[in-house]
């Protein structure tokens, strides 16, 4: 082809009412006869791939000029007309037969400025409509009217030009509707959208069943290797979606709880219904949380969107016990009124979320509630007239009580609460009575379990010779409670020690860089995108399995990290930090002598070693 612009012009004609097919009706005047053939050859090719509602909005007319444009942009469309890449053609004409990367280029550069003439001409454009803005993730905001200015869904985009404003994400994104047969596999909500929008019949397909998300909580368990961490969840297995809110504490970052959304999944074999709620070892956490990727928390960085927030897949086991027994938090799990193609919906765009979403984390305005918020708006349309809109998962929790979604009355009975699993209470009522049971035996110093954890463990190493069994059993329990609050403790010291220490300090050093090499693994698992290979969406059968060796090998690095991790903590404490987690230690080998010692005078069986 010359170099100078081509002025061959063609002619392609909006399909009128009748079905008329897209033709070339212009000259071809600077193009050889190969040339004009292979252009008329792409204008057949797209025309029989445009749905019918489609080629309807355009003009009449819409003129196809070949010309030499900068070596970055494909195409422009204007006001009745389109100008392609020259080169586009070349590539259209050389493409063998068994690589078609030169066809699909020129496919893709016609579609996406022909997408650009629809969405001009159409009354109502794509690009401005709401529903296409929530999932192509212009959200809204939280705080304050409008939607955020940048699209945080960074990670497996087909192409990040999308990103750039609705427009282009709507070009783009019609691309692939009409090229690639697995879009709506990829993106199933958005490939729903646009079938809808023009009368398409095509569902696609077929796709590797089940949405995949990555179990943090199972690649971290002892057998991640036999379990496997990528979960592949079906959502008819979900038989209901709870808003669970961790309640305040004293904590900085704690004081207005904490936003979740709790997935009531069933057992395999299990009919979904009500029963369902006792397979507590199957459901499943949403939790957006703040991705810190170093070990100092900044407050100021807090404010300033400084972390990345990323949605979270975890166990509800490992959720209970970490805000229950650690942080000391009761949990209300209150159950919301969706249906179960509401819950699709929901569990699809959480999946879209969690392999492409990277927002900026904001303590006040784009925190756990504004997150949950925007997933449920987004997630079940028939929610995003309501005003949920809130920054506090308190303030949260009202409105989706006041709109009738939440049904908060299942906390009316404590009792009730706690045995149907609506409510998970703070383990310190639980602690005290323990405390109050191992008084009830001997003459403990102290009456409050707060008081008692306070205690030096060397003060309270005495009474565990004086214990008998049963109140040998309940220390035990305030033990290891102790334990976690001390190592909760530790890992505060810690962040601030090791920014405060000169890196010459050759323990601290060590730590820093068993830690450096931790991290990276909790990286990869906290960012779902970096364990995928090449693709776009949702991962599809091949993209599973490598996600799952992947997934399996960093497991196995964190599990060998995590021993060095531990000793080289233990090693860069402050000695008084230190000889309080040692001695807890020591509290706790003595207690499980103790009570084998106990059982074994009381002719029984042998308890099992304490850890």
């Amino acid at each position: 082809m010359h170099a100078r612009a081509l002025a061959a012009a063609a002619l392609l004609a909006a399909l009128p009412a009748t079905g008329a097919a897209l033709e070339l009706v212009g000259g071809h005047d600077g193009l050889t006869p190969q040339e004009a053939a292979a252009s008329q050859a792409l204008l057949d090719d797209v025309d029989a791939r445009l749905p019918a509602r489609w080629r309807e909005r355009l003009e009449d007319s819409v003129q196809v000029r070949w010309e030499e444009l900068p070596a970055h942009v494909h195409g422009r469309a204007f006001a009745g007309g389109i100008r392609l890449q020259a080169s586009l053609l070349a590539g259209w004409m050389g493409t063998s037969a068994d690589d078609d990367a030169g066809r699909t280029a020129a496919r893709a550069a016609l579609i996406h400025e022909l997408a650009h003439l629809y969405d001009r001409a159409s009354g109502r454009a794509l690009s401005r409509d709401p529903r296409l803005l929530d999932l192509a993730g212009w959200q809204v905001r939280a705080l304050g009217p409008g939607r955020i200015d940048e699209n945080p869904m960074r990670d497996r985009s087909p192409d990040p030009y999308e990103l750039t404003d609705p427009a282009e994400f709507v070009a783009v994104n019609l691309e692939h509707l009409l090229l690639d047969p697995s879009y709506a596999c990829r993106r199933p909500a958005l490939h729903r959208y646009f079938a809808a929008h023009f009368g398409m019949t095509d569902a696609g397909g077929p796709c590797t069943p089940g949405l995949p998300y990555l179990d943090t909580g199972a690649a971290m368990a002892p057998d991640a290797d036999a379990a496997g961490p990528l979960l592949q969840l079906d959502p008819a297995r979900v038989h209901a979606v709870d808003y669970l809110l961790a309640e305040a504490n004293s904590r900085p970052m704690s004081r207005w709880g904490h936003s979740m959304l709790r997935l009531v999944v069933c057992a395999p074999g299990r009919e979904p219904g009500p029963d369902c709620r006792l397979d507590l070892d199957h459901h499943r956490v949403l939790s957006f949380r703040a991705f810190v990727d170093d070990v100092q928390i900044s407050s100021w960085r807090g404010l300033t969107g400084g972390y990345p927030s990323r949605l979270f897949v975890l166990p509800l086991s490992q959720v209970v016990e970490e805000y229950t027994a650690v942080e000391l938090r009761g949990l209300q799990s209150i159950p919301l009124a969706l249906d179960a193609a509401e819950i699709r919906g929901l569990l699809e765009r959480a999946a879209q979320l969690h392999w492409s979403y990277e927002g900026d984390y904001y303590f006040v305005s784009n925190n756990c509630a504004a997150e949950t918020f925007k997933l449920l708006h987004d997630g079940v349309p028939r929610l995003a007239g309501n005003g949920l809109s809130s920054i506090t998962p308190t303030g949260l929790l009202r409105r989706l009580q006041g709109a009738g979604i939440a049904d908060a009355s299942v906390l009316d009975d404590p009792d009730t609460a706690i045995r149907r699993g609506h409510y998970f209470p703070s383990q310190d009522t639980h602690y005290q009575a323990m405390l109050d049971a191992a008084a009830a035996r001997m003459p403990l110093p102290l009456e409050r379990v707060e008081d008692w954890f306070a205690l030096p463990p060397a003060q309270r190493a005495p009474w565990i010779e004086r214990a008998d069994l049963r109140a040998a059993a309940a220390l035990l329990v305030l033990e290891q409670a102790s334990l976690r609050q001390q190592e909760l403790l530790a890992r505060d010291v810690l962040k601030r020690r090791m920014f405060k220490r000169s890196r010459h300090d050759e323990n601290v050093a060590d730590m820093r860089d068993a830690l450096q090499v931790a991290m990276q693994v909790d990286a990869a698992f906290s960012r779902p995108a970096a364990m995928a290979p090449d693709g776009y969406g949702l991962p599809q059968q091949a993209e599973r399995e490598a996600i799952q060796r992947r997934a399996n090998e960093q497991a196995r690095q964190w599990r060998q990290q995590d021993a060095r991790l531990r000793q080289a903590a233990r090693d860069a404490l402050p000695e008084s930090r230190r000889l309080a987690l040692d001695a807890t230690r020591d509290n706790l080998e003595a207690l499980g002598r103790r009570l084998r010692q106990l059982h074994r005078d009381a002719g029984g069986m042998e308890l099992g070693r304490a850890r």
